[in-house]
């Protein structure tokens, strides 16, 4: 059966509005406008000093606030999960690979103590075998470290990347790891622009989609 990693936000849970909460108690005080939901989804994706970052820099404010904004924001982030929700089939899906002997893993940019906040406030740590957060490695995605490792700590056999972005796909491709895109997700530039070996629309089609793709061969 295949090793199978999944990056968190915009894949498995559609977090943004939580993110964004939290991000807009990291600007409280500063003068500067709270975000929106849809701009914070825009800013997701590399991690959190990136995240902020870009906050940051849509509201003109100084580099040097940086290191306060973001422990702000990551004091926030990890009591940030009543508005994070699994997107719709997830949970089905995780179960059908799991009776398929399939061995899981996350692999997100999502610092680690926010990424085990909400998995265990959403009773997901019984799917994955192994997590990896952002700040588990030295470095985080698209570097393929944190992907290799994940999938390291799953044993042998073929492997797949499940994620939704840019980052994703690049870190799968740097990983050689066959990588599936949700669609839905937080991902800006287009499908065909990214590499990978399959997409999917919703999550019911997950299951059948890696049983095709591992068919064909390209579970790497």
């Amino acid at each position: 059966m295949a090793r199978i990693a999944f990056d968190l936000d915009g894949t498995v849970l559609d977090s943004a509005p939580d993110i964004c909460l939290a991000g807009n108690r990291a600007l409280e005080g500063t003068g500067a406008q709270p975000m929106e939901t849809v701009e914070a989804r825009g800013y997701v994706g590399s991690g959190a000093a990136v995240f902020v970052e870009r906050m940051m820099a849509a509201r003109g404010l100084s580099p040097e606030m940086h290191a306060e904004l973001l422990a702000r924001f990551i004091d926030a982030y990890e009591g940030a999960v009543h508005q994070t929700v699994p997107y719709p089939g997830a949970l089905a899906a995780l179960d059908a690979l799991r009776a398929s002997g399939h061995r899981l893993a996350i692999c997100t940019n999502k610092p680690i103590r926010p990424t085990n906040a909400v998995l265990r406030h959403l009773e997901l740590e019984r799917f994955f075998d192994a997590v990896y957060g952002g700040d588990s490695l030295p470095v985080r995605k698209p570097d393929p470290a944190p992907l290799h490792a994940a999938l390291a700590d799953l044993g042998e056999g073929p492997a797949l990347f499940v994620g939704d972005s840019e980052v994703d796909a690049e870190t799968g491709d740097r990983a050689g790891v066959s990588t599936l895109i949700f669609t839905p997700g937080y991902r800006k530039a287009p499908l065909e622009m990214l590499p990978h070996a399959g997409a999917f629309d919703h999550w019911d089609d997950l299951p059948d989609l890696v049983e095709a793709v591992l068919g064909a061969g390209n579970g790497n």
